[in-house]
């Protein structure tokens, strides 16, 4: 009951079309009903079994009135028109009802398309904008290709499994309570014995289909970590190939693919299922019907004549195949379950990261920077342990340490990409968890050890900042950044498309289109995650040019692997397993004869 009060939310801003919907099929219903019951009249006619009929009277609201009615105006029909024009009047009222129905029909589909494309539009999107929302540490403990598994292949088995079942479910029901309702009015003896078979048959169905979603929640988390192995293959295909680790990689392929295609024959299984589970099923109950009506109306027990019979049975019959559709749909809606489950754990992932309903404005940096008794710990391991520092406008701080010593972790704190778990990151004195947050983050620009760059042009990477793109800015803070002679040399100019994940430039171009980026946002501070570290000799030139040219007159954080890149910064601090361990200017720390810089110093000397 929970995940279809899951489900409903997200139809729930379509809710007119759902009604809309369900009044076209109880319109298409009532005129199939209407076709199907003119079956009597017909026999009747057929047979020459309409006799003497007097006129019925008054009306009344019962079955014997109605068909009292019937049979008095059709005998004054056949007796104006003839036999033939009266078989003629319901061939054109069977044809003129058919027509109506399918319009209804097509109507209520039409409905149910606009709700299947606009909620999935919808889940997509939520997805998405959950995606932005998140913390970074939440992808740090989930595997990249089960994320992808969730926005592709999830979706698309709600959209398969489960929105597609609407149909189904908001026709069908509809036409099986308007069938019912004429089948007790015809005959409700017949009708209670239907009514006690058909919940034993739906038992039998759900007891199959109890096992599926769980079965599908398993295999979609099997397609997670299969696509986690080819997302790793093609991202490391070098490393592969240099190490001559394709068998291996094959190996790992074949083990997840092998997971899951068990899985998904197992699912598949048990939905196949479903189809001949209940036809099988419904035959034995229309066939017990018809044994059971056929003995009344032999021994003359009941109230049903031949045609009568005849004419519950075709109506009972098309009850059959909407009772087929709705198992089909719930067994469909089970599989889907898994992945709305699935969707909805990312939805309903904790946000850490949220801007307070008060937060501060900010328009711009004017003082300094502090770090004040800052703890973060993940995963209940200290991270940082009692920093505590302060930046002043206009210094160009930088951090160094061995790998695992806090650096990246420390930087990530100035944006609010994580938040400290004790103390305080101030920014002009005031506490970055109480500023705007989109406020807080354009005053800080990020340039890090690998370039992020997206499949578009060079003028879209640059300006990925701004809305609208200005070209005069754009080739200005290319030129800053020692970009623009290699981007002239492409073969379109600044709307060269720079690849995925900038793959058709080498790394000291790459850094250098995410310094113009920084260049662009004209931000106040600056963090420069080790931006140099990953680059040769040339590159590393060029891009310290670009670096220096983007530092002027800011205050920047710069990590840095390389010590011989922040000789000449205001201050240098050192860290170690989450502490800082030592601060103070170059000289002033290579004058200390046991100190930690000094020995760090010592090691790149060699």
């Amino acid at each position: 009951m929970k995940n279809i009060r899951l489900l409903l939310k997200y139809f729930a801003p379509y809710r007119w079309s759902a009604f809309r919907s369900i009044l076209y099929n109880i319109l298409g219903g009532l005129f199939a009903l209407l076709s199907f019951s003119l079956v009597v009249p017909f026999l009747t006619i057929l047979f020459n079994n309409l006799g003497d009929v007097a006129n019925p009277g008054e009306f009344q609201l019962t079955s014997v009135y109605i068909q009292q009615f019937s049979r008095y105006y059709l005998s004054i029909f056949i007796e104006a028109n003839g036999k033939s024009g009266a078989l003629m009047l319901v061939v054109f009222i069977v044809i003129g009802a058919s027509l109506f129905k399918n319009t209804f029909i097509f109507l209520a589909n039409n409905s149910i398309a606009y709700i299947r494309a606009c909620t999935v539009r919808d889940l997509r999107k939520r997805l998405y904008d959950k995606f932005l929302k998140l913390p970074i540490s939440f992808f740090t403990d989930t595997r990249k290709g089960d994320v992808m598994t969730r926005m592709s292949n999830d979706v698309q088995e709600v959209e398969i499994s489960v929105i597609a079942s609407l149909t189904m479910l908001f026709r069908d029901p509809m036409y099986i309570i308007i069938f019912v309702v004429y089948l007790f009015v015809s005959n409700y003896q017949l009708t209670l014995f239907a009514m006690v078979l058909l919940p034993l048959s739906g038992w039998l169905i759900g007891r199959a289909s109890r096992t599926l979603r769980s079965s599908s929640l398993i295999g979609q988390e099997n397609l997670g970590r299969l696509l986690t192995v080819v997302e790793e293959t093609l991202t490391g295909l070098r490393i592969v190939k240099v190490f001559n680790a394709e068998v291996k990689m094959k190996k790992q392929f074949a083990s997840a693919n092998e997971r899951y295609s068990k899985v998904f024959k197992r699912v598949t299984r048990k939905y196949f299922l479903a189809s001949p589970l209940s036809e099988f099923l419904s035959t034995i109950v229309i066939m017990m019907l018809l044994y059971a009506g056929g003995s009344m109306a032999l021994k003359g027990t009941g109230t049903m004549s031949p045609e009568q019979l005849i004419a519950y049975l075709v109506i009972f019959s098309q009850i059959i195949q909407p009772a087929k559709n709705i198992t089909t749909a719930y067994f469909s809606i089970q599989k889907g379950m898994a992945s709305i489950q699935r969707i909805d754990e990312i939805i309903d992932a904790e946000e850490k990261i949220i801007e307070k309903e008060n937060a501060v404005s900010v328009d711009g940096f004017n003082d300094s920077i502090e770090f004040r008794g800052v703890w973060y710990g993940y995963n209940s391991e200290p991270v940082l342990k009692e920093i505590n520092l302060k930046i002043k406008k206009g210094q160009t701080i930088a951090i160094v340490g061995k790998s695992g010593a806090g650096k990246s972790t420390l930087a990530d704190l100035l944006p609010r990409l994580i938040d400290v778990d004790q103390g305080n990151v101030l920014v002009d004195g005031i506490d970055v968890r109480d500023m705007k947050l989109k406020e807080l983050r354009n005053l800080m620009g990020f340039v890090s050890q690998q370039p992020i760059l997206f499949n578009t042009s060079f003028t879209e990477n640059i300006a990925f900042s701004m809305d609208v793109a200005d070209k005069d800015a754009v080739e200005s803070a290319a030129r800053i950044a020692n970009a623009h002679d290699f981007i002239m040399d492409t073969e379109s100019g600044y709307e060269t498309p720079v690849g995925e994940s900038g793959n058709k430039l080498s790394g000291g171009q790459r850094q250098r289109i995410s310094i113009a980026r920084a260049i662009m946002a004209n931000p106040p501070i600056l963090i420069l995650d080790e931006a140099t570290s990953a680059l040769d000799t040339e590159s590393e030139r060029l891009v310290q040019d670009a670096i220096l040219n983007l530092m002027k007159n800011r205050t920047s954080v710069v990590i840095a692997h390389r010590l011989s890149t922040i000789q000449h910064a205001d201050l240098i601090v050192v860290m170690d397993e989450g502490r800082i361990v030592e601060t103070g200017s170059h000289d002033e720390l290579m004058n200390r004869q046991d100190g930690f810089y000094r020995k760090l110093h010592s090691y790149q000397a060699i």
